[in-house]
């Protein structure tokens, strides 16, 4: 009897092991970037329609957390928004890029300079001042502005990939902004929208609204005076609807950076075959969702690349 009962118990364990084991192998967890975010919980989604027995555990927190997250294991794979640097690709990063998207400037839309911004926008150098040498510090010093009052800058806290491109814009890194620290791309919004002297910046998915393609409410984005004449152009407005931003990205006429590629991340190329086949899969029939869902596509060249890498 004892024996029976013996033979029993070690087959219940070994069920168990091999049920845990199969559910290990068919859930797919992935962290970082806010600006991915959106775009990865969409395809989880549409890819469960199909395939009902992949299990999705998705997260933000940020670039750095993404990257941090897949290199010690602790996630299949990191959402990330910025270019790899050398001593990231040392440690043994892999990365497939998915789409394309861009980081906007913002203010708060009842500042009351906000009628003479939309009309000049700002020089890179201009926005240089504001973030990263701290000299310009009311909007009144801005030529051509006559309405004074300070100046609230806001940053990131969080290691992350919209304020490095930002930073990386202004000729700076991201540990060089200056700023009010507030933790995410929506808690950044949510900073500027509070307070009407805030100037910020944000990933485009945060800064407008996708399913009407209108600002955020409360939230203003700075053109960006691409040519520094003092004046913004025709073909430097195209701020005021998400599509038109979309094109003038696609297009090349929104400067890169801002404009950046976004990646899965993984601690060397993935094994687990639920990963590949889901990394496969946003590349090619997850790749029609991307205009939709308020992103770029990357072009059928990088596609090919990062496919054959899998």
């Amino acid at each position: 009897m004892k024996s029976n009962i013996g033979f029993l118990l070690a087959v219940v364990v070994m069920l168990t092991a091999c049920s845990s084991g199969k559910q290990k192998e068919q859930t797919i967890t992935i962290s970082g970037a806010f600006a991915l975010y959106p775009l990865v919980v969409q395809w989880a989604e549409e890819y469960n329609k199909e395939h009902p027995e992949i299990r999705f555990n998705i997260s933000g927190g940020g670039a750095g957390k993404g990257l941090a997250d897949a290199l010690s294991g602790a996630v299949d794979l990191g959402m990330f928004s910025r270019e790899l640097t050398e001593e990231e690709l040392a440690k043994g990063t892999w990365y497939a890029g998915l789409t394309i998207d861009a980081v906007v400037p913002v203010m708060n839309a009842k500042n009351p300079a906000t009628p003479l911004l939309l009309r000049r926008g700002m020089k890179a150098e201009e926005f240089a001042a504001a973030f990263v040498q701290g000299s310009l510090k009311d909007w009144g010093d801005l030529p051509g502005i006559t309405t004074r009052g300070a100046m609230a800058v806001y940053t990131r806290s969080d290691a992350c990939g919209a304020a490095e491109t930002w930073a990386k814009y202004l000729g700076a890194r991201q540990e060089d902004l200056k700023g009010i620290g507030i933790f995410g791309d929506p808690g950044l919004a949510d900073a500027v929208v509070k307070d009407p002297s805030a100037i910020g910046f944000n990933n485009t998915a945060f800064a407008y609204d996708i399913k009407t393609g209108t600002r955020r409410e409360g939230l203003e984005i700075i053109p960006i005076d691409i040519n520094s004449n003092g004046v913004v152009d025709p073909d430097e407005q195209f701020y005021g609807h998400f599509e038109q931003l979309l094109k003038a990205i696609a297009d090349g006429k929104y400067p890169s950076p801002p404009a950046r590629e976004l990646y899965f991340v993984a601690n060397g190329k993935p094994q687990k075959q639920a990963v590949i086949d889901f990394i496969r899969w946003t590349l090619t029939e997850g790749r029609k969702m991307i205009p939709a869902a308020g992103y770029v596509p990357i072009s059928q060249d990088k596609v090919q690349e990062y496919l054959n890498k899998l």
